[in-house]
């Protein structure tokens, strides 16, 4: 009844009923203040473009060019109405909105209808509101600790690959010297046949090195199996530090997850990202190195093992074993092999008829028979020393392709446009998740395929492989809108249509997950997706609504 009241009343009476500051933003309230020049009350227009009587404002009519005079109104096109939402958070509608009958469910107070027509809901808003915001937060939080962690993981892998890098320019220094040095015993290999090198690696020297060689192969393989085992260790413990609930108060659980942590040089999981932690001490401890053991003249380092052994052992030894010989074979520098060459003792001048002479009684032996002609049969060894050439060459291309791959793979860490500017998104390269709907399986490789597989049998068809995040023009890489799309193109062409492709919807969650999929467009697909990488601390999602 009041409502229709006041719908009887004269606007001008309306008018004089609605506060000055109806409908304003609280950042400019402190401009909504009149001028006072005796008994006149006038005010200026945000724009300065004229002052007008202070009666004027949210008089129902638009005087200022700005329409900011009727801040509380629908009178002037194209201005927004401010509703404050006690209780709950305030939020802006079109001006044209207000006053039009409908109850706006952004504005829960009912502020933009005239008095009566809406009921104030906004207590019971609010509390929703904040139940799911508080929901959200946990969820948040706990994925911003695992998101912590892939931070970590990005980190070592960084300081893992330089050390690799820098590992492989060594080994290409090694490997380039091996091949100049097989190219040069098959240039200058000598003719021997089979019988003569089985003879040769009868030698006792040979025996015992082969044995020091497959000691070598032996402990190789223990070794990668010891690694095999401490890789799934770590990552049970990552887990466990990732995942367990400190509320419990499980001692076990606690020493294990310290224990690790000071292993590993982490800082302990409840301590990131708190209020008050020093970032120059949380870098620290993330950046922690184990202290280098001093090793003994010739000893091989971690990283020695890792990447020359194989070198190392791939040694062809029967072309080292014929070098040793030569080696021994030939004189020392300084030795007295002088004294039995003749021509050091014959005078220049008869030197050339010396020479004559001795190529005259060289060829006569050879006519009798009593000097051996060189073998001219193509020895084994010789064709083994071009195989172990080309190997080597071989071999020293893979050790270049190796670097450029992890220099291509380090590059890729901490850039925007491929795993974040933390390199948040580096631990999922990979990391598959799938989804049954239906008929049909939808599988995601983050950074790699996307497929759609049949459940009753059938191929599957790739939905794309990975082109880039959020190409909208209007986003910038390393923003959290840019990290809320994964787009998947190229996919297996539709019959009659175009190449399917899929585009990744990303959002924060505990685990990384495949949620729905849908297909909007012939062959376009959706696919809404959870990831702990998603996931920014509290106080950077606060800052960056502060900003806003």
């Amino acid at each position: 009844m009041l409502a229709w009241l006041l719908l009887l009343l004269p606007a001008s009476t309306l008018a004089a009923e609605i506060d000055k500051t109806h409908g304003v933003t609280p950042a400019l309230l402190s401009r909504y203040v009149p001028s006072v020049a005796g008994s006149e009350k006038t005010w200026t227009c945000l724009d300065r473009s004229k002052t007008i009587s202070w009666a004027a404002v949210n008089d129902d009519y638009c005087d200022c060019p700005d329409g900011s005079d009727e801040p509380g109104t629908g009178a002037c096109a194209g201005t927004l109405f401010y509703c404050r939402n006690e209780g709950h958070i305030g939020a802006q509608i079109s001006s044209s909105r207000v006053r039009d009958g409908l109850c706006e469910p952004e504005c829960c107070d009912g502020s933009d209808e005239m008095p009566g027509v809406c009921k104030n809901t906004c207590k019971e808003v609010g509390v929703a509101y904040r139940e799911k915001a508080e929901a959200e937060n946990k969820i948040r939080k706990k994925g911003a600790k695992i998101r912590s962690s892939y931070i970590s993981f990005a980190r070592k892998e960084k300081n893992r690959l330089e050390e690799r890098i820098i590992a492989l320019e060594k080994d290409i220094a090694v490997q380039e010297k091996e091949v100049a040095r097989l190219k040069d015993i098959a240039d200058r290999s000598e003719s021997l046949s089979q019988a003569a090198l089985e003879h040769k690696k009868q030698s006792p020297l040979y025996y015992k090195f082969m044995a020091h060689v497959n000691a070598l192969k032996s402990l190789q393989r223990e070794h990668k199996k010891h690694l095999e085992r401490e890789k799934i260790l770590e990552d049970i413990l990552d887990n466990l530090r990732s995942n367990y609930n400190p509320n419990y108060q499980d001692m076990a659980v606690l020493e294990a997850v310290r224990g690790w942590e000071a292993q590993a040089g982490l800082p302990h999981i409840n301590d990131v990202g708190k209020e008050g932690a020093s970032d120059d001490e949380e870098q620290a401890a993330e950046t922690q190195e184990e202290p280098q053991e001093e090793l003994e003249p010739g000893m091989w380092s971690t990283a020695q093992l890792e990447h020359q052994l194989d070198i190392l052992l791939n040694t062809n030894y029967e072309s080292l074993l014929l070098e040793h010989e030569r080696h021994i074979g030939t004189p020392a520098a300084g030795s007295d092999s002088i004294l039995f060459n003749a021509s050091a003792y014959i005078p220049d001048a008869v030197l050339p008829q010396y020479e004559a002479l001795r190529e005259t009684i060289t060829s006569w032996l050879e006519a009798l028979g009593l000097k051996l002609k060189a073998p001219t049969e193509v020895s084994a060894d010789s064709s083994r020393a071009q195989q172990a050439a080309k190997e080597a060459e071989n071999a020293l291309g893979r050790v270049k392709q190796d670097k450029q791959k992890a220099q291509e793979e380090l590059s890729h860490i901490f850039d925007p446009e491929w795993y974040g500017q933390d390199g948040e998104w580096k631990k999922l390269h990979g990391t598959c998740i799938d989804k049954d709907i239906g008929d049909y399986t939808y599988e995601v490789c983050f950074f790699e395929e996307a497929k759609q597989k049949p459940n009753k049998g059938g191929g599957s068809h790739s939905l794309g492989r990975f082109a880039s995040w959020n190409d909208a023009p209007d986003v910038a890489p390393g923003t959290p809108e840019y990290y809320s799309k994964m787009l998947y193109t190229r996919g297996t062409k539709c019959w009659n249509g175009p190449h399917r492709s899929a585009t990744l919807l990303v959002s924060c969650g505990v685990e990384n997950a495949l949620v729905s999929v849908a297909e909007p467009e012939k062959c376009e697909y959706h696919f809404k997706i959870t990831s702990p990488a998603a996931c920014l601390p509290l106080e950077a999602t606060q800052e960056s609504r502060d900003e806003l």
